[in-house]
């Protein structure tokens, strides 16, 4: 929970350890410069007392020998937070700062060309507004680069998006809004860069997310055990200002909770309320309230079907061989080539819910670049074996139908559903063989009531799924349409991720549920009339 993790030492009076002065003078060489925006007498850089408490503790606690503890730093912050000033200072502190290295490689990253300059030009900013400062330093804009001729230490922008791959050695990364970030690449040339020099630091600042796979969510979750206790990892300091996601999203308390400048005047109060009352009668708008401003880490669709949070509490494991002499229903979403494709297999259970298996398929050249295409770690799930890569640039279905005609053997199969657009023939081998094929088209007769059915389990805490991350990745993308007689449908809405594994469930829940009261899907009593008018 947000409230485990909130960093309370930034806003109190606990000691920071300081051995040898590394925070004092860090804190010291930010205070002394000057920043074009400031109100402050001098233009001085304004060094809020959280901020200052921050550069503390990055920079004070160090081992006996003056080695710096803190080798990352994950810093999850609402919107207006003057996050941008603060990173850019940072840089400034490596680049010809007592924190410089003779010939650094200072990174500000982001996810665009556009993004990363935004600290850059920052830096740039708060460089010339001190002829002393500019003087001493080289700006070569157009190869977004400052340089300290005196050390040979360089500060560069870069993005995650640039054709080329990064390469150097840099002694400090800036990582700007990660939660952006659409692909890992970058981020990786970063990590093992950084490890190639004594002292060097990264520094996370992003906003909250929407999404579990992705990068940013791995390295924020990381951060969140390590806060709590659950990993230690003295190298790791997370400051995540973030609030639950059932929390009160118009309590103003909570707002001053999770915005530390926000007693220093920014993010404006006033323009906070503003945002919360047009956000009281537009839900995409109080769900990006939610994100941007109190860091709530969102589901990845913009109208769920179901809450995440609830949905994973049913992770734990579905044992094969526990069920084998048990009836199952399986139902396949047999997407087009390049997509992926799904197998999932349901059983009812005692309690009036359903445990879940599924198994997903997709074409094995280019597994990078579809991971890049879909932002989803298509290489690592097929290496821990929740995908079944299968060979050439098109899903092989006759891969699927041998995965299905070994499910059969293994498993008591009653039924084996397919919507039959593009299952024909492998519908009419399976049938010709003896398995138990059954047409399920995907329309609102058929689907309707199974998404209604599926829905209860999850809410209700019935439905187990094992915690397979792209069954949980196709749920997260679901968008869910509701027709004037309250019936939903499943779609993608404006997103380009797969949905394939949600539909597959619904599906095999569907026919579960119809084999367990001894019903068609059209005698079920969820099933209306009012479905046949499309």
């Amino acid at each position: 929970m947000a409230t485990m993790t909130l960093p309370t030492w930034i806003c109190d009076d606990s000691p920071i350890a300081d051995p040898f002065g590394y925070g004092e003078r860090a804190v010291n060489f930010l205070k002394r410069l000057r920043h074009p925006k400031s109100r402050a007498k001098g233009r001085a850089f304004q060094l809020m007392p959280w901020q200052e408490r921050l550069v503390r503790r990055i920079y004070g606690p160090a081992n006996e020998d003056g080695r710096r503890i803190v080798r990352t730093v994950v810093v999850l912050l609402p919107r207006g937070n003057r996050k941008t000033s603060l990173g850019a200072g940072l840089s400034l502190l490596h680049l010809f700062g007592p924190e410089r290295i003779n010939g650094g490689q200072v990174v500000c990253a982001a996810s665009d060309r556009e993004q990363a300059r935004i600290a850059f030009e920052e830096a740039i900013g708060i460089c010339r507004a001190d002829d002393r400062i500019a003087s001493a330093l080289a700006f070569r804009d157009y190869r977004h680069e400052i340089e300290h001729p005196k050390t040979g230490a360089k500060l560069k922008a870069i993005s995650c998006d640039a054709a080329r791959q990064h390469g150097g050695t840099p002694t400090f990364a800036l990582v700007d809004e990660l939660h952006a970030w659409l692909k890992r690449d970058l981020w990786d040339v970063l990590r093992t860069g950084l490890v190639k020099t004594a002292g060097s630091l990264l520094v996370v600042i992003t906003t909250a997310g929407r999404g579990h796979e992705n990068i940013a969510h791995d390295i924020v979750d990381y951060a969140r055990k390590v806060a709590r206790g659950e990993i230690d990892d003295p190298a790791t300091l997370p400051v995540l200002f973030e609030a639950d996601r059932d929390a009160d999203w118009r309590d103003e308390d909570l707002w001053f909770q999770v915005n530390p400048g926000l007693p220093y005047g920014f993010p404006d109060i006033e323009g906070l309320r503003q945002l919360a009352r047009e956000a009281g009668s537009r839900p995409a708008d109080r769900d990006a309230f939610r994100q941007l401003h109190l860091n709530v880490w969102l589901d990845h669709s913009a109208t769920p079907f179901v809450d995440m949070g609830v949905y994973d509490q049913g992770a734990e494991p579905v044992d094969l061989e526990e069920r084998r002499r048990l009836p199952c229903w399986l139902a396949v979403d047999l997407s087009s080539n390049l997509d992926l494709t799904a197998i999932v297999a349901a059983w009812q259970d005692e309690d009036g819910g359903f445990s879940v298996a599924a198994w997903f398929f997709c074409p094995e050249d280019n597994l990078r670049a579809r991971a890049d295409r879909d932002g989803v770690p298509y290489p690592r799930w097929a290496e821990e074996g929740w995908i079944i890569p299968t060979p050439g640039n098109v899903v092989d279905y006759t891969r699927v139908e041998q995965h299905l005609r070994v499910l059969c053997g293994r498993l008591d199969v009653r039924e084996i559903a397919f919507d039959p657009h593009l299952a024909q023939q492998t519908m009419i081998r399976l049938a010709e063989d003896g398995f138990p094929v059954a047409e399920m088209r995907q329309g609102w007769v058929t689907m309707a009531p199974a998404i209604k059915e599926l829905e209860r389990a999850i809410i209700g805490r019935q439905f187990r799924h094992g915690g397979n991350p792209v069954l949980r990745w196709c749920f997260d993308n679901v968008a869910v349409h509701t027709d004037s007689a309250g019936n939903r449908m499943f779609h993608k809405g404006k997103s380009k991720d797969r949905i394939d594994g949600a539909v597959a469930a619904a599906m095999a829940v569907g026919r579960a549920s119809a084999g367990r009261d001894g019903l068609s899907i059209y005698e079920s009593a969820d099933f209306s009339p009012e479905l046949c008018v499309a």
